[in-house]
């Protein structure tokens, strides 16, 4: 019997509040998943009237910030007082419910915009990852180092040199310390900065996010410097990443799901302390004081409990791993978002299938500056990171659904519900005690289907519905929605596939789909109105990757360059990138929105050897990326680096290394 994707990602330990599908179950749920009653607008255009905020009139007194905690006595105060009254209200829920519902399981940048206006700096253009926004940089499984690829893979690390035209492993190193125990931790993300490289994973067995140091030299040298654990509830989702790092600031979003009744509850509150053998309970050092607690002035709903959502900055310039916390209370659902001036956090009450969530939801902005955080009250939840665009125009821009639950776990893949795009001044953030006018929100079509994908590109919000995670579903149409998010007028685009991905290409996009067994490419022209451009198939392939990070786009010109994507068997469900490989990187050609195949870059799965791995041996992450390096085209696929030569616009495979643990070959053609 295969293992449950529950108890791949936390072993044996019990689960988090949130509940973990299987691989098999996730698929169906999502198919016979309910639609739910409408909470936004009726009509694509109108504003949204009688959705889950109350209508609390403006507050023109309010504070542009959010009060903090003046000591812990107070913040305790608040505790009990929060503890009484959800006696009180679940009391009257037993008293007046019915039994209720099951809980619902958890689970290319807009940069080139004019409109957005985050310029690529020098030093950002050859990043290697595919980032929401420049110059901020995501956990991955593989950074660049000077002359070196640094490779997350298995619970451990690996430096491949790539300079003087090379390809050569160098040093390899367990991706943790040598005196710790990697059971039933999950070592997910990777960042670098200057010479220290920065391993993220999640412990089950110490309980809370652990953060490992290695220093990289120039000869891609690995040594291992120490270990750190932050006390927090796991970070996973299936769609957004748990750390970003922007210039030398390490920065970490972390959930912390609070227990009211406790004794103590400061013993809850997010902490670090350096790892050793040995190590005790007793030095953790807390890192969020009370006076750094921010509540909105609104009272907040423990119908599902109650959360500390904290955003910790650390700073690896400094030898010393020194970091800073800031948390804000609200409910527990949430989506965080990183811009490159704030982060936003989107809480919002859990809700079953179906149901409608009657409860206000709260948006949080926390400035990167230090500055207080601000809030306001809004309606419904974002999908996932890509619901969001903060725009140089200063306005913050959301797509919303009636029927979501942020993105823990696989949350994302289940909302549902009528659509919204919210858009309002950041003046507008205030103490919390003012909501978002009804008026600030545009009602926009529904998209049916699951698995919703959505993405800001240039001046344009897209979305639509496709396969995702489930098996790749039959479909000879599907139906791309596009928004000026500016003024919010409205296409709806006929596809001839779903809508499985949707990436940059400057201010114009690619959506990426299945129609059942063909891979499609379609391009969308973004200019005053959204149009199908071309269409690219790939007979017989699948998605090889879900994640944004398996996706890359190198513009060689203002209309020109060359896409990368892993692909793989016809007819392979989303879920399993888990466990197999792709068994190639496709890249096309882009000339003006027109593709051509430029060739793929294959695996060699029956070469693959037991690696004895021994820690983090599912790819939460994928396992295969395309990479554009100073000119050279790469394709990372599991233990395997496939270095291809373009020439007359076709891709021939020049070498290949396999840099496996205990086998290092290399293969020329």
């Amino acid at each position: 019997m295969k293992p449950s994707v529950k108890t791949l990602r936390t072993g044996r330990i019990h689960p988090l509040p949130q509940v973990v599908l299987t691989a098999t179950s996730f698929i169906f749920s999502a198919i016979a998943a309910l639609v739910a009653i409408s909470a936004l607008a009726a009509y694509a255009g109108r504003p949204v009237s009688g959705a889950g905020a109350p209508a609390i009139p403006w507050n023109k007194d309010a504070k542009k910030t959010m009060r903090a905690f003046g000591s812990e006595e107070e913040l305790k105060s608040y505790f009990r007082q929060l503890a009484e009254e959800a006696k009180k209200a679940n009391a009257k829920r037993r008293a007046e419910a019915p039994p209720a519902p099951a809980m619902a399981n958890q689970a290319a940048s807009t940069d080139a915009s004019k409109a957005s206006g985050y310029a690529m700096a020098k030093d950002e253009a050859e990043s290697i990852t595919n980032t929401q926004h420049a110059g901020v940089d995501e956990g991955d499984i593989v950074k660049l180092h000077g002359d070196h690829l640094v490779v997350l893979r298995r619970g451990r690390l690996f430096t491949v040199a790539i300079g003087s035209g090379a390809l050569k492993p160098i040093s390899t190193a367990d991706a943790f310390g040598p005196e710790i125990d990697p059971r039933y931790t999950w070592y997910d993300e990777m960042l670098v900065s200057e010479d220290t490289v920065v391993v993220i994973g999640y412990s089950y067995e110490r309980g809370g996010t652990e953060v490992g140091l290695f220093r990289i030299d120039d000869a891609g040298n690995l040594t291992y410097r120490s270990t750190y654990h932050l006390r927090s509830n796991d970070y996973y989702s299936s769609r957004n990443y748990a750390s970003r790092l922007i210039g030398s600031k390490l920065i970490f979003y972390t959930p912390l799901y609070l227990n009211l009744y406790a004794d103590n509850p400061f013993a809850q509150f997010p902490a670090v302390r350096k790892w050793h053998k040995g190590a005790t309970a007793g030095e953790f050092q807390q890192i969020v004081s009370a006076t750094h607690v921010y509540r909105p002035e609104r009272q907040i709903s423990t119908t599902g409990g109650l959360a500390l959502h904290t955003v910790t900055v650390c700073d690896l310039s400094q030898d010393k791993f020194k970091c800073e916390g800031t948390g804000v209370l609200g409910a527990p659902g949430r989506v965080f978002y990183v811009s490159p001036e704030s982060v936003y956090v989107w809480t919002s009450e859990w809700s079953g299938y179906g149901q409608k969530n009657t409860e206000p939801s709260m948006l949080y902005r926390m400035p990167l500056d230090g500055s207080s955080p601000s809030a306001i009250g809004v309606t419904g939840s974002p999908v996932d990171q890509f619901s969001f665009l903060e725009s140089k125009d200063e306005h913050l821009n959301v797509l919303v659904r009636s029927d979501a639950n942020g993105d823990a776990m696989w949350n994302p893949e289940n909302a549902a519900g009528d659509v919204a795009l919210m858009r309002i001044p950041l003046s507008n953030f205030n103490d919390g005690s003012n909501n978002v006018s009804s008026w600030d929100y545009h009602g926009l079509p529904k998209a049916p289907g699951y698995t919703f994908q959505n993405r800001f590109v240039g001046d344009y919000l897209l979305y639509g519905t496709g396969s995702g995670w489930g098996s790749p579903e039959k479909k000879s149409q599907a139906n791309l929605f596009a928004v000026r998010w500016a003024d919010g007028d409205l296409s709806k685009l006929t596809l001839a596939h779903g809508v499985d991905r949707i990436e940059a290409l400057g201010n114009d996009a690619v959506v990426v789909g299945t129609d059942g067994k063909d891979l499609h490419f379609t391009s969308i022209r973004l200019g005053e109105s959204a149009e199908v451009a071309g269409d690219y198939v790939r007979k017989g392939a699948s998605q090889g990757e879900l994640r944004s990070h398996g996706f890359f786009y190198k513009p060689d010109g203002p209309n020109s360059g060359v896409l990368g994507l892993p692909v793989s068997l016809p007819g392979r469900a989303g879920y399993r990138h888990l466990f197999e490989e792709s068994a190639a990187i496709l890249f096309l050609r882009n000339d003006s929105l027109n593709f051509a195949e430029a060739g793929e870059l294959s695996a060699q799965p029956e070469k693959a050897t037991d690696d004895a791995c021994r820690a983090s041996c599912v790819d939460w992450y994928g396992n295969s990326r395309p990479l554009f390096i100073r000119g050279r085209m790469f394709a990372l696929l599991g233990y395997e680096i496939v270095e291809g030569n373009l020439a007359d616009g076709r891709l021939q495979e020049s070498r290949r290394i396999n840099y496996a643990p205990q086998r290092v070959t290399v293969t020329s053609r």
